[in-house]
C-alpha cells in the first residue's frame, strides 16, 4: 500500500518540483473549488521529466516512435480494443451494480481465451510480415512468419494462439464439407532441407463463418528461447476424409494475407509479467512533503490552498496523454486518472474518514501526547487498476494491466 501511494505522489513531486517555473500542462488538479483545472504550459526540460516518469510507471525505456499510422479498424487493435473495454467495464463494476453487456460478438472470445485474459498481465498481437524463406515441398498451403522479438525473455508465456478468419462467401465448395485446419512449425532438418513439425489443428466446414484460433503455445516458447529457430508458420488445408489431399486455404474461405483490414490474420500471446514497473536507478526522484508544497505556493507567489490539507479525503490528479502528444501511439485511455489523499486526520474521526480501529486509537494517543506521538496518516484503502492499449510499431499491439494504480477511497490508517 505504501510503495503505492509513494508511487502516486512521485507525480506529485514532480509538479511541485516545476511549478515555480511554468505549473505543467497535462497535469489536472483540484483548486480547492470543487473544480479540476488544469496547469499552465511546461517547459521543454520539465515536460520531458513528466514524460520520463510515466514512461517509468508503465515500464518502458522509451516512447515508441512517432508517426504510427496503423488503422484501427485492423484485426488486431480491434481484438484488443474490445478486451479493453471488457476490464474497463469490469473495473468499473461494484457489489451492486453488475453490467451485461459482453465483448463484442465479433471477438468470438472463448472461455480458454477469457481465461487467459484474467491470468495474463501483458497480451501483445503480431500481424503476419512478409518474411522470404525457402520453399517447402509440394507446398499448397500458407506461410506466416511474425516477428516476436519484442517479447520478454522473462515473461511467463500463459499462452499463444493464431488467430485466422473464414469467410464463407469466399468458399465455392459445399458448405457442408468438413475439412482440417493445421499449423505446423517450419523446421531444418539435419540435412538443411525445410521440414514441418505438426503444432495443432482445429476442424471446420466450408460454410463457417468467422474466427478459428489454433494454439501456438509451445511455438512461441520455442521462438523466444531461441530466436534464430523463428522460421515462421505453414498453414495446411485438407479434406477430413482424404487427409493426404492438400487445398488452397483460399479454397474454404481463409483469409491469409490478402483481405479487408477486419480479417486479418494475427498472433496472439498472453504473459504475465516478473515485474510490472521498472524503477530507474540513474535518477531519484524527491520525495514532497507539506512543508515543501508549502513554501513553493509562497515562492510562487499564489495563495497556499487550504483544501488539499482539510479532512482526509480523495482529490483528483490527472495526467493527459494527449497534451503529452502520445495520441499517436496511445490508443486507450486518453490519460491517467490517478487521483491521491491528501488531509489530516483529526479528532474525531469521521465515518467518511474511513479510518481503521488502530487510527482511532491512535488519535486518543496523540491528543494525550502530541509531541511523543504522531496523527494517523491520509493514505488509500482501495485502489483499482487500470489497462493501457498502445502501438509498439505498425505490426504490434500491446495491452498491458497495471494492478492497484487507481485510488478508489482514501481513509486514516
Amino acid at each position: 500500500m505504501k510503495s503505492v501511494s509513494l508511487l502516486v505522489w512521485c507525480f506529485v513531486s514532480v509538479f511541485v518540483c516545476v511549478y515555480c517555473a511554468h505549473p505543467p500542462a497535462g497535469l489536472y488538479v483540484d483548486n480547492g473549488l470543487d473544480q479540476t483545472i488544469i496547469e499552465r504550459i511546461m517547459t521543454k526540460h520539465e515536460k520531458r521529466e513528466m514524460e520520463l516518469e510515466i514512461l517509468n510507471l508503465l515500464g518502458l525505456p522509451n516512447r515508441p516512435r512517432r508517426g504510427i499510422n496503423a488503422p484501427l479498424r485492423k484485426s488486431a487493435p480491434r481484438f484488443l480494443m474490445d478486451i479493453y473495454k471488457k476490464l474497463l467495464e469490469k473495473d468499473n463494476e461494484d457489489e451492486h451494480t453488475r453490467s451485461e453487456r459482453s465483448i463484442d460478438e465479433d471477438s468470438y472470445i472463448s472461455g480458454e481465451e477469457q481465461n487467459a485474459i484474467d491470468e495474463s498481465d501483458v497480451i501483445m498481437t503480431f500481424e503476419s510480415i512478409n518474411h522470404h524463406v525457402s520453399a517447402v515441398r509440394h507446398e499448397r498451403g500458407k506461410r506466416l512468419w511474425f516477428n516476436v522479438s519484442e517479447v520478454p525473455v522473462e515473461n511467463e508465456i500463459v499462452g499463444a494462439e493464431l488467430r485466422i478468419f473464414q469467410n464463407s462467401n469466399y468458399s465455392n465448395v459445399n458448405p457442408d464439407a468438413k475439412y482440417t485446419v493445421a499449423a505446423y512449425q517450419l523446421i531444418r532438418s539435419e540435412n538443411g532441407e525445410r521440414e514441418l513439425e505438426y503444432i495443432a489443428a482445429i476442424n471446420t466446414t466450408a460454410g463457417f463463418s468467422g474466427w478459428l484460433e489454433l494454439n501456438l503455445t509451445s511455438c512461441l516458447a520455442t521462438w523466444v528461447a531461441f530466436p534464430n529457430s523463428n522460421k515462421g508458420l505453414y498453414l495446411s488445408v485438407h479434406p477430413a476424409d482424404k487427409p493426404a489431399h492438400e487445398v488452397r486455404p483460399e479454397d474454404i474461405g481463409l483469409v491469409t494475407i490478402k483481405g479487408d483490414d477486419e480479417t486479418q490474420p494475427f498472433m496472439v500471446a498472453f504473459l504475465k509479467a516478473t515485474n510490472h514497473v521498472k524503477t530507474r536507478t540513474t535518477r531519484e526522484v524527491r520525495r514532497v512533503k507539506k512543508s515543501d508544497y508549502t513554501s513553493v505556493m509562497k515562492n510562487s507567489g499564489d495563495s497556499v490552498p487550504t483544501h488539499d490539507w482539510r479532512s482526509c479525503k480523495i482529490n483528483t490528479l490527472y495526467i493527459s496523454f494527449k497534451d503529452l502528444k502520445w495520441q499517436d501511439w496511445i490508443i486507450a485511455p486518453d490519460g491517467y486518472a490517478a487521483y491521491y489523499c491528501a488531509g489530516e486526520c483529526n479528532f474525531p474521526l469521521n465515518a467518511h474518514m474511513n479510518a481503521t480501529n488502530h487510527a482511532i486509537v491512535q488519535t486518543l494517543v496523540h491528543l494525550m501526547s502530541p509531541l511523543k506521538y504522531p496523527k494517523p496518516c491520509c493514505a488509500p484503502t482501495k485502489l483499482s487498476p487500470i489497462s493501457v492499449l498502445y502501438f509498439l510499431d505498425e505490426s504490434n499491439v500491446i495491452l498491458k494491466k497495471y494492478k492497484r494504480m487507481v485510488v478508489k477511497s482514501c481513509g486514516c490508517h
